[in-house]
């Protein structure tokens, strides 16, 4: 069955993990014990209604203040589709782990309060789900119920975010009015928002299409380790291994390992139990080549006339995740694919006004959660695509060499 990877976005308690809660429900993903330990710590809340919510809010701290801290993944199946789910956190200080959550998502899923209409952490949100070039989005309107069902306070702010909505690069957007408390248009239709003529939610993640989210046209093979299983079996096997980023290799094509510039012929292509006619994205395999070429981790196979590539200079939007401010100067650890070097911030182009989305050029102070053009240079070439072209081989991180802890994430332009 096809997989679908969603994530959960917006501000605080416009219920995000309580429509994570009627989707698991109404749609028979939960198991009775679950359900029962549930209910009971909803009776001793002192609740009339079963909170959902306690279904994707594990910590303490979360179900005793009743937000999310951390992002919660929850798997479940329809007849139809398999799906993840990445329950991300409403408040601004966590907005990195919607980074997180968002990084390797399908779609994501913007819930906006029908009593307050688009906040701050909505724009902050959408934005963020642009720049990582989320393929879809679906904007839920929860909480109709408190607003008597009105399809005029709906339309109003399904028409104030297409608005906003022009600036950012998502193509695919839907609009959903629900109510997650009492499920309507969750998994069934609601009788009471009869002028709603749509898909309900569950209908439109089952549908909407995810199959060519992936680029298969340039080929991308970053190799993450060399296999020398020095048996009698195999004893002169030397296979590449890795995950495909891209495209589709098949025994017999040329190829190019970068950033050296060798070219050979794709000998076979193999997994653990058998060899294949074909490996395409996301598949994990190991690649021989007919000619002995010196290829490390960090290295790239790659195959058509459209090349990535090769800097010691990049250019990205980036998310600051750490709550020290970057330093001029100061060398951080850069992760890209299966490649690792150490790096600098060489300039900081300009600022996002996360409300406006208009560029603050003389503004260089970055503080955690801000968003900026940023120019690095590295002490080894990068082997990259643009982040439009290939989510995989145009995202990078930064990590602080004394504390190991992740300081950036990166879309590289």
């Amino acid at each position: 069955m096809e997989l679908l990877r969603f994530t959960t976005a917006g501000s605080v308690d416009d219920g995000k993990s309580t429509l994570i809660g009627r989707l698991l429900y109404d749609s028979k993903s939960i198991f009775e014990d679950q359900m029962e330990a549930v209910k009971r710590s909803s009776e001793r809340k002192g609740l009339e209604n079963i909170d959902l919510s306690l279904l994707t809010d594990g910590l303490r701290a979360e179900r005793e203040q009743g937000i999310t801290i951390d992002v919660a993944y929850r798997y479940f199946a329809t007849p139809k589709r398999k799906f993840i789910i990445a329950d991300t956190p409403g408040h601004i200080q966590y907005t990195r782990n919607m980074v997180t959550g968002a990084s390797t998502a399908n779609l994501a899923l913007i819930l906006i309060d029908a009593r307050k209409g688009i906040v701050e952490q909505t724009c902050r949100h959408s934005y963020i789900a642009s720049l990582l070039r989320i393929p879809h989005l679906i904007i839920c309107v929860n909480k109709m119920d408190l607003v008597n069902y009105e399809e005029s306070v709906f339309n109003d702010i399904a028409n104030d975010f297409k608005k906003f909505s022009e600036k950012l690069k998502i193509k695919d957007i839907h609009f959903i009015p629900i109510s997650a408390l009492l499920g309507d248009n969750v998994v069934n239709h609601s009788d009471k928002m009869i002028w709603y003529r749509g898909q309900t939610l569950m209908e439109t993640l089952e549908t909407i299409p995810v199959s060519n989210d992936e680029n298969h046209l340039e080929a991308r093979f970053p190799v993450q380790t060399v296999i020398r299983p020095h048996s009698d079996e195999y004893h002169d096997y030397r296979g590449y291994a890795g995950r495909v980023a891209g495209g589709v290799f098949h025994p017999g094509d040329k190829v190019k390992i970068l950033p050296s510039g060798y070219s050979s012929v794709i000998r076979s292509i193999d997994t653990y139990k058998h060899s294949l006619d074909e490996a395409y994205a996301p598949m994990s395999v190991s690649i021989t080549l007919e000619d002995d070429v010196d290829i490390s981790r960090g290295d790239m196979i790659v195959q058509g006339e459209n090349e990535p590539e090769v800097s010691q200079d990049i250019h990205a939007m980036m998310c600051w995740l750490n709550h020290r401010s970057p330093l001029p100067g100061t060398k951080y650890v850069l992760r890209h694919t299966t490649k690792e070097a150490r790096s600098i911030i060489k300039e900081i182009e300009y600022k996002v006004d996360i409300n406006t989305l208009e560029r603050m050029e003389d503004d260089n102070t970055i503080c955690m959660n801000d968003i900026f053009k940023v120019h690095l240079r590295t002490t080894q070439p990068l082997v990259y695509d643009s982040y439009s072209k290939n989510r995989h081989t145009g995202s990078l991180i930064l990590v602080d060499e004394t504390t190991n802890e992740t300081v950036a994430a990166a879309m590289i332009e």
